[in-house]
């Protein structure tokens, strides 16, 4: 009973997963009349352990579950539901963003005219040249090509459109030409001028620090301190997130924890420097609502991002424990957190950020519960002897946090990145107890001497901090099998290692070792899963084979690189997206493609109907971009219907009764209509006929650009 509110919101949190995993939206009459008799069960048992405790579960499962439909219901809105160019669009700016190399702004749509569009939606995010996104709060006309939210790349693969859903953004795309500002922002009411201080300050703030701090240190301390992505180095980039340490990048509950343990530390030694306060007031309470404000300060300062958000309810929760007197770090606050961010953002379950936050905490706090890992000194010790004891019992503490937290987080990674940091501990020892003790610090007394003109010197002396972190990451890259590749596994394995997870934080008694058994099945189902043969993009664009080498040769445009990304590194695949080896497998004219599977059978690729004649003859399977292929078609045929209705498809060869067939998997069902991914026939335009050498990439003439962000763009905490 003593985890009967943490197994709530796991019961919780399954009834939320429950709910994505409709292919139609339930009716909300429906998930509240079932959660009213789930809570009056409950009520009627609760005199009865077993009973009761299965009784307040389904409570638990129908609640999440209405709370997601309830969420999904009030911000209900248009989602566009194929590409269209040449469009008008007039509107507000809600939102700017600065990424690694382009900006981007969120439009609240007034008027929009132009293109092909059954249902116009509200708001928009445009990406935009670096340094040329407009103000928020500015009314601005653009010129702009629109695209659907993406989809996912392959089955399996994150759902980018439910994201942008939850924002509130019913399409993406690309500004063509440049931004017109019809009128600049004219803050009236207290909330516009909040904001336009707001901006003001993080603006004269971003252009101080890299006053001082010029190339990769300054894009990265302004990264910390008011979350403008700013270019770095790709070598650095790459290195960071290789290695294990690229999580500083995206302001998370790591900086938040750090603002709010600095402020709390600092002001309750204040306080406690004057003569009797401490035996006459509450100071710890004090030092917690400063801790309180200052991360709410560092929230709105940061951007509000909603990872960010996410992270200050975290700490909110337990700062409000700290005042309430209650303990901070147990179960309990965590549960109490975790329900608080799945209440108001249902969808954040789905998201890596949140998976892997709460993980890390469950594994510290599960672990810590058992007891740490202490040398003592004895009463006679010298005093050098205790200072080594010290550094021992730290460094001890710090591999044993980032063994917890990185073999909690490492399912999480692997599914959502196919990557794990091999060398993660290592790198973390090295550098994150200098970001801690020096970096994050030396930002925030940079903050408070900014205003007296003071912060200079703390500005570089962040800076060397910084140098070190980049030096630990560049070093540890370069360390042989550093870059460890996963292939893509399926949902089933996550949720069995979700379980293990709970299972052994959870539990109290030995019995919770059992939870290493799930974990360990999913683990072997997980590399037991079989990869694709062949790959279709959702819009029909783009497909790989693979070949008799065992990799993927890929036909592709250049509009579809991040589409191709995905795809390799979902194959765990090192080749970078502009190899020339990619199309190597894969001939093509200009009426379509012919790709060679690993047996020898062939892959059609039509672009022309007057290659049916031929490719129903020869080929084992065909994709039909144009037209339709003949009744009498010798070959497996996927129908341009199939992935224009159902996304990204994956096909796999295998022996069957009938001899040698394709088994297909889609990244949606078939009866899938969801707000985010509504179902439809879309009316995109075939692809064009193109021109390649054989054995080259391929590259589609005249076909329009489409939106999809580059690898480079998608920030760290997506």
């Amino acid at each position: 009973m003593g985890r009967l509110l943490p197994w709530f919101a796991v019961a919780y949190g399954a009834g939320i997963v429950l709910y994505f995993t409709a292919e139609r939206e339930p009716a909300l009459w429906a998930a509240g009349l079932l959660t009213a008799l789930c809570a009056l069960a409950a009520v009627l048992l609760r005199r009865q352990i077993v009973p009761y405790v299965v009784a307040l579960g389904s409570f638990g499962i129908t609640l999440g579950f209405a709370v997601a439909t309830t969420k999904t219901a009030l911000i209900d809105h248009p989602v566009l539901r194929f590409a269209t160019s040449g469009v008008t669009v007039a509107g507000f700016v809600e939102l700017r963003e600065e990424s690694q190399h382009t900006d981007r702004f969120v439009l609240r749509v007034e008027r929009m005219e132009g293109g092909r569009m059954d249902d116009k939606p509200q708001r928009v995010r445009l990406s935009v040249k670096r340094g040329t996104a407009p103000p928020a709060g500015s009314f601005v006309e653009v010129k702009a090509s629109l695209d659907p939210p993406l989809q996912p790349l392959e089955p399996g693969s994150y759902d980018f459109a439910r994201d942008l859903f939850f924002q509130g953004i019913g399409a993406s795309g690309f500004v063509r030409g440049a931004v017109k500002i019809i009128a600049a922002p004219a803050p009236q009411g207290l909330r516009q001028r909040a904001d336009a201080f707001v901006q003001r300050m993080r603006d004269a703030i971003d252009a101080r620090i890299r006053a001082v701090l010029p190339g990769d240190e300054g894009a990265i301390a302004a990264m910390l301190i008011n979350g403008r992505r700013d270019a770095i180095a790709p070598n650095v980039y790459d290195a960071l997130f290789i290695s294990g340490i690229g999580h500083v990048l995206s302001i998370s509950g790591y900086h938040m924890a750090v603002v709010a343990g600095l402020i709390f530390f600092i002001v309750r030694a204040f306080f406690a420097l004057i003569p009797g306060l401490a035996d006459r007031a509450p100071i710890k309470k004090w030092a917690a609502l400063a801790a309180l404000f200052a991360t709410g300060f560092y929230l709105v300062l940061s951007g509000n991002q909603v990872a960010t958000q996410r992270s200050f309810i975290m700490i909110g929760v337990v700062l409000c424990g700290v005042m309430l007197d209650r303990p901070t770090l147990t179960m309990r606050t965590l549960t109490i957190a975790a329900l608080a961010v799945l209440f108001f953002a249902p969808e954040s379950i789905v998201h890596p950020s949140f998976q892997m936050s709460f993980a890390a905490t469950l594994a510290l706090i599960a672990g810590y519960e058992r007891g740490a890992i202490k040398l003592r000194a004895a009463a006679d010790t010298s005093f050098g002897a205790r200072a080594a004891l010290w550094g021992v019992n730290e460094i001890i503490g710090l591999t044993i946090a980032s063994l917890l937290a990185g073999w909690a987080t490492t399912p999480y990674a692997a599914f959502h990145f196919h990557r794990v940091a091999p060398y993660g501990v290592l790198a973390n020892l090295l550098a994150m107890p200098v970001v801690s003790a020096w970096v994050m610090p030396m930002g925030i007394l940079g903050i408070v001497a900014m205003p007296f003109g003071l912060d200079a010197e703390f500005w570089r002396q962040m800076g060397y901090g910084i140098e070190w972190m980049n030096a630990v990451g560049l070093w540890v890259a370069s360390l042989p099998g550093a870059f460890g590749r996963v292939t893509l596994f399926g949902n089933g394995a996550l949720l069995l290692m979700t379980a293990g997870l709970l299972v052994i934080g959870l539990l109290k008694t030995p019995l919770r070792w059992i939870g290493f058994l799930p974990a360990a099945v999913a683990i072997f189902w997980a590399a037991c899963r079989p990869l694709p043969d062949v790959l279709i993009a959702a819009d029909g664009r783009g497909f790989a084979v693979r070949g008799a080498d065992g990799r993927l040769a890929l036909h592709h445009s250049g509009g579809d690189s991040f589409a191709v990304r995905e795809w390799l590194a979902a194959d765990a695949d090192g080749r970078d997206v502009r190899d020339k080896g990619l199309g190597q497998g894969i001939a093509c004219d200009q009426s379509g493609c012919i790709g060679k599977l690993a047996d020898g059978a062939l892959v059609a690729y039509v672009l022309a109907p007057d290659a049916y004649e031929e490719d129903c003859q020869r080929a084992a399977l065909l994709v039909a971009t144009r037209g339709d292929p003949p009744a009498d078609c010798r070959a497996k045929v996927i129908p341009r219907g199939l992935w224009r209705q159902r996304g990204a498809l994956a096909l796999r060869r295998q022996q069957g009764a009938d001899g040698v067939d394709f088994v297909i998997d889609s990244a949606r069902p078939k009866n899938f209509d969801r707000p985010w991914s509504p179902a439809r026939a879309r009316r995109e335009t075939p692809p064009t006929p193109i021109a390649t050498e054989p054995g080259a990439q391929s590259t589609r003439l005249g076909a329009p650009r489409d939106a999809t962000p580059r690898q480079e763009d998608i920030e760290a905490d997506q």
